[in-house]
């Protein structure tokens, strides 16, 4: 594959790192301990464009190309704090493109255009206490009354959610199963809508992660997105970014830690030498890097078919699978590399290999990528 970035993708990498590094990077343990980040991240964020890459212009978005997205995705991974990156990219690239793509213009305007300012934090809506990446199961539930829709139920996992905004959220309006689902646009500031707990989670442990109710929630019916009823399949086509974002970062975060580790290495004597000077480390870190290379030229393939408005969702399922499941051996041995101090908190590679287990988990789990690679083969 030739190299996809041009002098145009490069630059705006580097803009992104300059922000990274002075606005990020050196405040990521004082925000894993406060559980949060200051809000103001999301309109410092906006104001350089990164919310809006591949965004409609008309709505404050750049109508940029994927590959900057995957250069913002992996310029993120120098803030070693998978929390902050993880709430930055709901906000531009799993809460708001499905509005980007069939929302009204005035659903954009309302919702899309502030979250893209960075004046509105956004979350999406979908798992719920009994399900997660079983959609066509939701319960919550949207009753049509007149011009409104009442809504009621609970979800569960939400990032952003103690403080969002609105969420795009799946509610279902019809029959039992997929074809019951629909999606609106839902502001928090709807009476009967609450917070029922922040959730004390092993990792990601700066972005909120919430248990939400609604409670008789009326909202108008123009917030549905698309038409009704057919909101599962709007889900799946979200859930491809979503997914494509998961293998971009895993990639990403791995090539941090193996940079890390053998900078360590070099610098970390042990029997009278180095550490990367022992066979067993330096054959291991081989294997990783060659793996790490063959993962993400399997998400860039993924990115090139997305980029290209194709249906890559075998390649992306792949890319999702593969990169998260080697992420995990990768920060254990990063983490074992580093002795004692890659078990406490000041150590990045001890906050990398706690964060990086949600990558099997979130946006579907390994285990679903592979019931989906088997039905695409026909097996």
């Amino acid at each position: 594959m030739p190299n996809p970035f041009t002098e145009e993708h490069e630059a705006f990498r580097r803009t992104v790192r300059a922000f990274v590094d002075k606005e990020m990077a050196p405040y990521g343990l004082e925000w894993d301990r406060a559980g949060i980040f200051p809000r103001e991240l999301f309109k410092k964020c906006a104001e350089l464009g990164f919310l809006g890459i591949n965004h409609d212009p008309r709505f404050g978005g750049s109508g940029l190309d994927y590959w900057y997205v995957t250069a913002f995705c992996e310029e993120l991974s120098y803030s070693k704090n998978a929390g902050v990156n993880m709430a930055l990219l709901v906000q531009s690239q799993m809460a708001t493109p499905i509005i980007n793509e069939i929302g009204t213009d005035e659903q954009k305007k309302e919702f899309l255009e502030p979250a893209l300012k960075g004046e509105k934090i956004a979350a999406l809506g979908v798992s719920e206490p009994g399900c997660g990446s079983d959609v066509a199961s939701i319960k919550t539930t949207a009753r049509r009354d007149g011009d409104d829709y009442v809504i009621n139920g609970s979800k569960m996992w939400i990032t952003n959610g103690t403080r969002a905004d609105f969420i795009t959220l799946a509610v279902r309006t019809g029959e039992a199963g997929y074809g019951g689902i629909s999606l609106v646009t839902f502001p928090t500031d709807v009476k009967g809508f609450g917070v029922s707990k922040k959730l004390d989670k092993v990792g990601n442990l700066s972005s909120d992660t919430a248990v939400l109710y609604f409670e008789d929630c009326r909202i108008p019916a123009r917030y549905v997105l698309g038409e009704e009823n057919e909101g599962f399949y709007h889900i799946m086509t979200n859930f491809q970014g979503e997914r494509l974002v998961g293998a971009i970062t895993a990639v990403a975060g791995m090539e941090r830690m193996m940079e890390d580790a053998i900078q360590y290495g070099n610098e970390r004597e042990a029997f009278g030498r180095p550490l990367m000077k022992f066979q067993v480390w330096r054959h291991k870190f081989v294997e990783h890097l060659t793996a790490i290379e063959a993962a993400k030229r399997l998400t860039y393939h993924a990115v090139d078919l997305f980029d290209r408005k194709e249906n890559p969702v075998k390649e992306i399922s792949m890319a999702k699978l593969f990169a998260g499941d080697l992420a995990q051996r990768v920060a254990y041995d990063a983490q074992q590399f580093y002795g004692g101090m890659g078990y406490v908190e000041e150590t990045p590679v001890a906050r990398m290999w706690r964060d990086v287990r949600l990558i099997t988990i979130g946006g579907g789990t390994s285990e679903v990528m592979k019931e989906i690679i088997s039905k695409l083969y026909g097996f």
